[in-house]
């Protein structure tokens, strides 16, 4: 009978389960025995849940606390040119992010390039908002909303979002 392994985080064991391919006796089997299918089924739905419940075996060291790093990219530049001033961005800084993130951030001036639909490359300065968050759906709905405040008041087709897991320590 041929098998398949799936792999799930430590927190899981390794299982096989049968494969049903066509014209096998595995095949024939399935169908004459429905409720091993039904059963197999039930247990690989229950543990990738339990692997899809799990952090991906992401864990801080001792000393560490687990948090969120959210980098949003934003552009300042429209298709007439620069369209954020210093002025309208501190004032977006202070009326929609720093309310939604008051326990702190990271604001980085930079330089952003891609290449455009027309295959020239483009440039503009940007602004990079870096954001330490617990993880959580409150601190990425928040950062959803700031993205969307940003698109709607500066007229950008996009923000570009990075989320990524961190170890902060406080020293």
């Amino acid at each position: 009978m041929k098998q398949a392994i799936f792999h799930f985080p430590a927190s899981a064991a390794a299982v096989a389960f049968p494969i049903a391919l066509p014209g096998s006796k595995t095949l024939e089997s399935s169908r004459r025995h429905p409720a091993r299918v039904l059963m197999a089924l039930v247990l690989l739905a229950a543990l990738a849940s339990t692997a899809c419940s799990e952090n991906d075996g992401f864990t801080c060291p001792e000393g560490t606390e687990a948090f969120v790093r959210y980098e949003l990219f934003m552009g300042r530049s429209g298709p007439g040119g620069e369209v954020v001033s210093d002025q309208a961005w501190e004032a977006f800084l202070g009326d929609t992010v720093t309310p939604r993130f008051p326990d702190g951030l990271t604001v980085l001036d930079a330089q952003g390039q891609w290449r455009g639909a027309d295959g020239q490359i483009l440039r503009e300065r940007s602004k990079v908002l870096v954001i330490l968050a617990p993880p959580g759906d409150e601190p990425r709905g928040l950062i959803d909303e700031v993205s969307d405040e940003y698109k709607r008041r500066f007229n950008q087709e996009s923000v570009l979002e990075v989320e990524s897991e961190a170890c902060v320590s406080f020293s």
